[in-house]
């Protein structure tokens, strides 16, 4: 199933997860599989962040695409660029924050344990 560019709608998320800002999610897709829960990519601001949570009975991983960023990996603060990936497993938490001149731009995918 092809979803064209021209298909997918962004949608604006103030504060995500008590972060601060806006992240832009522009879902990847227009149809997921059962166990997948989001397929997405995520735009933050200089300044932005999805703040600090915990996944719990699914993974979340990212590829970084554009810009600068910082993580928390469970309890340890990670600096992040383009290439970088990141995976968090159930029970662990993350947090990320746009740190750069131009914005963090990341591809965001959620599966369900």
């Amino acid at each position: 199933m092809i979803t064209r560019k021209s298909e997918r709608t962004t949608e604006m998320r103030e504060a995500m997860r008590g972060g601060a800002g806006a992240a832009l999610l522009t879902p990847a897709s227009k149809q997921l599989p059962a166990n997948a829960r989001l397929f997405s990519e995520i735009r933050l601001a200089p300044g932005s962040s999805i703040g600090y949570h915990v996944h719990e009975n699914e993974t979340e991983m990212f590829l970084f695409l554009e810009g600068e960023g910082r993580v928390m990996d469970d309890d340890t603060e990670v600096l992040v660029h383009p290439g970088d990936s990141m995976a968090t497993f159930s029970g662990h938490g993350h947090s990320v924050e746009s740190i750069g001149d131009t914005d963090l731009v990341l591809v965001a995918v959620i599966i369900k344990d």
